[in-house]
């Protein structure tokens, strides 16, 4: 909230409405300096707006046990879908040349993360409690619990169920390479904590990945005689997942396993599965397990730039 003080900070709150919060709105997105930000990014700040003025409403009182406000104003939030950045695959060149110039630390973690479909949080924040072995399959499952956080308390699992993750044959090749590194976490990084054992890494989307990108754009440019795709140069974390669910699709995954792979299926709990169920879903998740473009050709139609 601390960006919007400056624009309503000391307005009394009967005033706040889209008039008075189109200064803010303006700002982010025409700033005098630096670059604009998303209509994605001017909702959240406003959705907080509105979550303070509906407390003022229906729970915060005065003295008198009367509510701060009587009327709760309509605040018009912006249309995201016109700005919003669509996902993009990456093909399996792409990801040869863009894995190759991560550090080794984010190399491992989306290298397990696009053979697993997890979101970024459930990465960087992976337990070894979590581990539940399946001795009849000779393998492991992970299931995140639905609140174990992430950044912050409210950025958990999505959904708030609880996530299982199955490990195609790349993803429990990592999984044993971070074995016994820390005693907690799957994937620690950096400082040592108080007990002299590495921490987790905060955020995959961090200046490393960014500069990483530019490297990867650049090396395909040196290597086709052509600029690189402005998705490719501008690849998010996000689109690893996006990367596993095409590739599933692409390799005939019926979208009743896609979404148990992907973490989109409601109660996906290891009770609820059989054995031979699991099974079905590590052979689907095998489908698409390679590490570089030697893997088997899975076309993804993208659209040419102009």
């Amino acid at each position: 909230m601390a960006q919007l003080d400056p624009f309503i900070g000391d307005m009394p709150i009967t005033h706040i409405d889209d008039d008075s919060l189109a200064p803010y709105i303006h700002s982010k997105l025409h700033p005098a300096e630096g670059k604009p930000v998303t209509n994605r990014t001017v909702n959240i700040a406003l959705q907080r707006v509105i979550r303070v003025l509906n407390l003022c409403a229906r729970k915060w009182r005065d003295e008198e046990r009367r509510p701060w406000l009587d009327v709760v104003p309509m605040i018009s939030l912006l249309d995201e879908k016109t700005n919003s950045r669509k996902p993009y695959p990456l093909s399996w060149e792409e990801q040869s040349i863009l894995f190759a110039e991560l550090p080794a630390h984010l190399q491992t973690m989306a290298m397990f993360k696009v053979n697993t479909g997890c979101r970024e949080q459930e990465v960087c924040k992976l337990q070894w409690d979590w581990e539940i072995a399946v001795p009849e399959l000779d393998t492991t499952v992970f299931l995140i619990p639905a609140g174990f956080g992430g950044r912050s308390a409210r950025s958990g699992v999505k959904n708030r169920d609880e996530r299982l993750v199955i490990l195609n044959t790349v993803a429990k090749s990592v999984i044993e390479k971070q074995r016994g590194q820390h005693k907690l976490y799957v994937f620690p990084f950096g400082k040592p904590d108080g007990d002299g054992n590495e921490t987790t890494v905060h955020r995959m989307n961090d200046s490393a990945w960014k500069k990483a990108r530019v490297r990867a754009a650049k090396k395909w440019q040196e290597k086709y005689l052509r600029p690189a795709h402005d998705g490719f140069a501008r690849i998010r974390i996000h689109d690893l997942k996006h990367t596993f669910g095409r590739r599933l699709r692409a390799a005939g995954v019926t979208e009743e396993d896609r979404k148990a792979l992907l973490g989109h299926k409601n109660g996906s709990i290891t009770s609820h599965y059989s054995a031979a169920e699991l099974d079905q879903l590590i052979e689907a998740a095998n489908k698409v397990s390679a590490t570089d473009s030697r893997a088997p050709a899975l076309t993804i139609l993208k659209r040419r730039q102009g």
